[in-house]
């Protein structure tokens, strides 16, 4: 809890993201900011610095570049004001547990990664655990990950919540097989030209980055020549993405995207060839909008993609396993079943409603006047 000095001046939650690009973890951030001011509390979400991406969110950017010391200052400033301060990822870490000390603001964060990815070395574990230890509770997104960050860093329970992602049941429905045809027509009509509206679609929806390693994906079309990918998001990788989608053929790369309902809707299927993740929002979307998913078994990725059931996880990072496992999904028979039972399977673990309760009672119990 926040002092006594300062708590009569102090309310709601100062929600804070790494930056203005639309990706995952901001976009999570924001559909949980409006569906708990929903609820009655007051949230207000800021960013660390601004994006870099194409396609921004509308948020206000505490520094001018990535790692601005001004962006600490700024924060502290802000903190302050606030009930409680909650971090979203890995880099508002360090930002949260300092500015959250010097003003003796509730600190809650969220791990959105997968812990043991980000503790290879003890220089980087005992750097996180200074920073992870400042924090009221770290909220985790797997029970896995949960268990991860109290044996790393030596957190009690009763400081590790775990709350899945969750995401708008309501923004995502099966699109019919026959119906993705003209949905791919009128990608190629707009952001995909050259998309044949007649071959099968794999989406690639995620950063351009080593962790994300969408390279691994349009490799794998070398080995499936009856498919075709579409490649939708921005990152330090953009420019070998494109080489690599020329050399190969039948990619189609679109820089970042608003719809990713829309683009869904044209796909039969997602691939998430990650070194590294948490449960992706994507996966979670994919599966809402019926699609199976084909992906590496990394992180927490096995609480959304059951293997052989909706979807297909992938245990090596070899092309040709990926482009066999999207061989077994782009089955019709299977595609639909598999994308049924993730439908299923997402409706009742992933929807946003129940993840705001959860989150609503939590920030209430740290911050108190979050109203």
């Amino acid at each position: 809890m926040a002092d006594g000095s300062a708590s009569t001046s102090r309310h709601g939650v100062l929600q804070l993201v790494t930056s203005t690009d639309r990706r995952g973890a901001e976009v999570v951030a924001n559909q949980l900011a409006e569906e708990l001011a929903r609820r009655g509390l007051a949230v207000d979400t800021v960013a660390l610095w601004p994006g870099t991406a194409g396609t921004q969110l509308d948020l206000e950017a505490l520094g001018h570049r990535r790692r601005d010391p001004k962006a600490l200052s700024a924060l502290v400033r802000r903190a302050r004001r606030a009930a409680v301060v909650l971090g979203q990822g890995s880099s508002t870490l360090p930002f949260g547990a300092a500015a959250c000390w010097l003003t003796r603001t509730p600190f809650v964060y969220r791990s959105i990664g997968d812990p043991a990815f980000w503790a290879t070395t003890a220089a980087r574990r005992a750097r996180v655990g200074v920073a992870v230890r400042r924090a009221e509770v770290v909220v985790a997104i797997w029970a896995g990950a949960a268990d991860a960050l109290m044996r790393l860093y030596g957190l009690p329970a009763a400081r590790v919540e775990v709350i899945p992602n969750g995401v708008p049941v309501a923004a995502f429905s099966p699109t019919p097989v026959a119906e993705r045809a003209a949905r791919r027509r009128a990608l190629a009509g707009s952001i995909a030209s050259g998309l044949d509206p007649d071959v099968s679609l794999i989406g690639y929806l995620g950063a351009l980055s080593e962790e994300k390693d969408p390279l691994l994906a349009i490799d794998a079309m070398a080995h499936l020549t009856d498919a075709q990918l579409i490649v939708a998001g921005e990152g330090p990788l953009r420019e070998a993405v494109r080489a690599r989608a020329d050399a190969v053929g039948r990619v189609h790369v679109v820089g970042g995207v608003d719809d990713v309902a829309g683009l869904l809707a044209a796909c039969d299927a997602l691939v998430v060839p990650s070194r590294s993740e948490g449960i992706p929002a994507v996966t979670i979307e994919a599966g809402l909008a019926g699609l199976p998913v084909v992906a590496a078994a990394v992180g927490g990725i096995p609480e959304v993609v059951v293997d052989g059931e909706t979807g297909r996880l992938v245990a090596d990072r070899r092309p040709e396993s990926f482009a066999a496992a999207l061989r077994d999904v782009l089955d019709e028979a299977t595609g639909d079943a598999m994308g049924a039972a993730a439908r299923s399977l997402c409706e009742v673990r992933f929807g946003l409603d129940a993840a705001a309760e959860r989150w609503r009672a939590l920030l209430e119990r740290v911050g108190g006047t979050v109203r």
